[in-house]
């Protein structure tokens, strides 16, 4: 879960694992640690129509989640981080 300031500009203030409670360190407006960070509009053909879900996990519960999956995901190491 992400939390904003709103004055002038949108500022990220806080940053929430969905998953375990953890909090990301958020300083000066940027997360302090990486995490992942989910938001998926629900189309035809799903119980969820028309429904917006947000959610961020930070990276020991998406490590944790991952490897559960049947189907491994696809991992590819990019050579030059922007």
């Amino acid at each position: 879960m992400k939390k904003y300031y709103q004055d002038c500009e949108k500022v990220l203030i806080e940053v929430v694992c969905n998953c375990c409670g953890k909090k990301i360190p958020v300083r000066n407006g940027v997360a302090a640690e990486d995490y992942i960070s989910v938001e998926k509009m629900w189309g035809y053909f799903s119980d969820k129509d028309g429904e917006s879900h947000s959610w961020e996990l930070c990276e020991q519960c998406y490590d944790r989640i991952t490897s559960q999956f049947t189907v491994a995901l696809e991992r590819k190491v990019e050579n030059e981080l922007l």
